[in-house]
């Protein structure tokens, strides 16, 4: 899966956040839902235009986000 078939960002929706599919849902948000342990299946129910392989190309976005920025770890 390619997030950046599903990963949009667009200046006039939501200040310039990546969404998901130009909807008005972002990355952030998903993340959010899912770390605060929400199941994919209660995100479903509640956001019925996502499907599992948004919430999939969310996860891959802030993976290849995190890669890209990486920094050298600190020493202990």
């Amino acid at each position: 899966m390619n997030y950046r078939d599903i990963i949009t960002i667009q200046s006039e929706k939501r200040g310039g956040k990546p969404c998901v599919r130009g909807l008005r849902i972002t990355v952030y948000e998903v993340l959010d839902y899912l770390a605060s342990e929400m199941t994919e299946a209660e995100i479903l129910d509640d956001f019925p235009d996502l499907t599992r392989e948004d919430l999939k190309a969310c996860i891959a976005y802030a993976a290849d986000r995190e890669r890209r920025f990486m920094t050298t770890p600190l020493s202990a």
